[in-house]
């Protein structure tokens, strides 16, 4: 479940379906992803084919992050 939002571009597009503030190119993997984000329990929910789920290391130990596109991620 999605409890907080970073980026208020992407908090508006999963409110209001808003395309401002985000690359209009990723909003449908973006709905994809933000859905099935919502809908999880756990990390591994997020485990589909072409996310490319990984938990970060370092000083972002315990975060995970799927692809959007290229360098374009988002984690929880």
């Amino acid at each position: 479940m999605i409890r907080s939002f970073r980026h208020k571009g992407l908090e508006r597009f999963f409110l209001k379906g808003t395309k401002s503030g985000i690359q209009a190119k990723h909003a449908s993997k973006l709905r994809l992803i933000l859905g099935r984000l919502n809908a999880s329990q756990s990390p591994k929910d997020m485990n589909l084919p072409g996310l490319y789920l990984h938990q970060l290391g370092g000083d972002r130990r315990g975060i995970w992050s799927v692809r959007i596109s290229g360098n374009w991620r988002v984690t929880f």
